[in-house]
């Protein structure tokens, strides 16, 4: 189907698109419309100051119109709610011509159109807050008919609720279901508390590129590009950890950034190849201290957003009151899969995936090896807040070894409702194992493992300058705005999260598309 196919309905809406014109009424004006006043700030002040609401200048979307020959009701939504709107023939139309009225607004206005309305806010005869248009002025005519929600003695009927359709088109699920935009609002104000925590610590926000010559900081696949002029190849960052510890050689003591990061990876309920993520880099702090940190600002997060610490995640209570658990990793995997891991060869630790029925690849070494025990027997059990400490050097190449056992390291993920939610370390800066570890990761790229890391020279150069202690620590937005707002999927905290594309410009592979989904 062409994009401008249209049913009936929306060609009538062009024929009344032409007929305004051909009134003289310009359907998308330029001049300023001024507002003065919301639908939620009327309905919580007029019992208190009706005076404020007399001389109103309100502009919203047209939801629903009762036409009632000299006089009709309509209800118009604007950001914060929706609220009546009287309109009275000879209000709107004062002088002998009535077209604005019984052509207008009676024939040539449709539910969607935006309207802007001046006049004064009163009680019906029923009780109803209402506002009385003394002007009506056409801001914005629709040329696509909503899908318009009913509801009845409490049933709801003709939802626009197809997850796709809603992902797709957001614009048309934050119009027709408004309480999508409190999942938007609260995850605005998760990024501003931690704003706030960082910058009362006296951390500086930075900015650091996103278009990076070497994709390091994670162990991930990225998305690659090429710079024409410099003849390069360039790669979506996975993630910004090296850019922000170079700024710690420099001398900051605390730097942080909201970051988008690209992993070109699978797609699920929890996953998005474009996501949000929280880096902060603290000098002369341990990962020990980065837990107290953690736990202090996710407190805060649920304070702000709930005024409690226990919300429910699905069918969990959860309870981000300090403190949180610590469990280190090997003491997990003795805890929930009943086998002690610690100080095993590969060969062993093959041996042992093989009797609990993990499943594993040649690829993988000795970090890969646990860490898959510890997903498939451990994750699912971690539903309160829990930091797993301590893993293995293996899989963690830019962390300090653990001061007490060198065949791990001070790290840190901290577990909510069996899902990872923050990854943190002691910050490695021993310039010289941290070339070696870059060369253990180079071996493991040429045994196949595709995430693993390259080497990053500069970065080691910067560490043979001097980093001091620091300690590192990077939080998904999307997945704490997943656990804050109790949603299920990714997709429903992302205002666009990626799909397939509807329409490409590529005729030949729109019809494609539409034929593999018939």
């Amino acid at each position: 189907m062409d994009f401008l196919d249209l049913n009936e309905q929306e060609l009538n809406r062009r024929k009344s698109l032409k007929e305004l014109q051909a009134l003289g009424i310009n359907p998308y004006p330029a001049e300023e419309f001024t507002v003065n006043t919301n639908t939620a700030e009327i309905k919580d002040k007029y019992g208190k100051e009706p005076e404020k609401f007399q001389n109103l200048s309100i502009a919203g979307r047209i939801m629903s119109r009762r036409i009632m020959g000299a006089a009709a009701f309509m209800e118009i939504q604007d950001e914060k709610g929706k609220i009546q709107v009287y309109v009275k023939r000879d209000e709107i139309c004062p002088s002998e011509d009535k077209t604005m009225y019984n052509t207008v607004f009676k024939k040539l206005l449709d539910i969607g159109d935006i309207v802007g309305i001046k006049g004064f806010a009163f009680i019906t005869q029923t009780g109803q807050l209402s506002v009385h248009a003394k002007e009506l002025k056409l801001l914005c005519k629709s040329l696509r008919v909503l899908p318009i929600v009913k509801e009845k003695d409490g049933e709801v009927f003709d939802a626009f609720s197809n997850t796709e359709q809603r992902y797709r088109m957001r614009y048309v699920d934050l119009i027709v279901n408004p309480h999508v935009k409190d999942t938007f609002i609260k995850r605005s104000q998760i990024i501003s508390t931690m704003r706030n925590f960082f910058n009362e610590h006296n951390y500086l926000e930075v900015e650091t590129p996103i278009l990076q010559p070497i994709p390091g900081g994670a162990t991930a696949r990225p998305f690659i590009t090429h710079h024409n002029t410099l003849d390069i190849p360039l790669y979506l960052r996975i993630a910004n950890e090296l850019y922000l510890k170079k700024l710690i050689v420099g001398g900051f003591d605390g730097v942080y950034e909201f970051a988008k990061d690209f992993r070109n990876e699978g797609m699920d309920r929890t996953h998005n190849p474009e996501f949000t993520v929280l880096e902060i880099y603290v000098a002369y702090k341990d990962y020990n201290w980065m837990m107290n940190f953690v736990e202090e600002m996710i407190e805060r997060v649920a304070l702000r957003l709930h005024n409690r610490t226990n919300i429910m995640i699905g069918d969990n209570e959860i309870e981000f009151k300090r403190p949180f658990r610590r469990l280190p990793m090997l003491e997990a995997i003795k805890e929930y899969a009943g086998i002690d891991v610690a100080g095993m060869g590969e060969e062993e630790l093959r041996n042992v995936c093989k009797k609990l029925n993990v499943e594993i690849d040649e690829t993988m070494g000795v970090g890969k090896l646990i860490d898959a025990i510890f997903g498939e027997y451990c994750e699912k059990h971690l539903i309160q807040p829990t930091f797993i400490t301590d893993y293995p050097v293996e899989t963690s190449p830019l962390t300090k070894r653990h001061r007490s056992n060198p065949q791990l390291t001070e790290r840190f993920e901290l577990f909510v409702n069996g899902k990872e939610l923050a990854n943190a370390y002691s910050e490695l800066n021993d310039p010289i194992d941290q070339l070696e570890r870059f060369k253990e990761q180079v071996k493991l790229k040429e045994k196949g493992d595709d995430e693993a890391m390259f080497i990053d020279y500069d970065f080691v150069r910067a560490l043979e300058y001097g980093m001091p202690p620091t300690s590192g620590m990077g939080i998904g937005i999307d997945r704490l705005t997943m656990f804050m707002t109790n949603s299920p999927s990714i997709q429903d905290v992302l205002f666009f999260p990626q799909m397939r594309p509807e329409f490409t410009g590529d005729k030949k592979h729109e019809e494609k598309e539409q034929a593999e989904q018939k």
